[in-house]
């Protein structure tokens, strides 16, 4: 029963992340182009989507992200570079639909 538990609260993490326009917006941008620093991560907001918002606020959105597991960071250096991982998702879709009882 943990393991389900266990399940599940990742599943909650994940619809949570999703909850947000600015997450979902990180995340494609982050799937148009995967490998991206903070600071490009907020240009492409501001550019593309017409966010402008702090590098603070983003930060705070990605530690979302990575909480739920939807983003992987990795430091070379001194720069951060941030991928979409869309494992969690992979794991919702497998879960739903259920299979139709006859």
């Amino acid at each position: 029963m943990q393991a389900a538990t266990c399940l599940w609260s990742g599943v909650a993490d994940v619809f949570h992340a999703l909850d947000d326009p600015t997450r979902r917006a990180i995340l494609d941008e982050l799937a148009d182009r995967d490998g991206q620093t903070l600071f490009e991560i907020c240009g492409r907001l501001t550019a593309n989507r017409g966010l402008s918002l702090t590098r603070q606020a983003i930060s705070q959105h990605l530690a979302v992200l990575e909480a739920a597991g939807l983003v992987h960071a990795e430091k070379r250096g001194r720069a951060k570079f941030h991928y979409f991982d869309p494992t969690p998702l992979a794991e919702i879709a497998r879960r739903w639909p259920a299979p139709r009882k006859a």
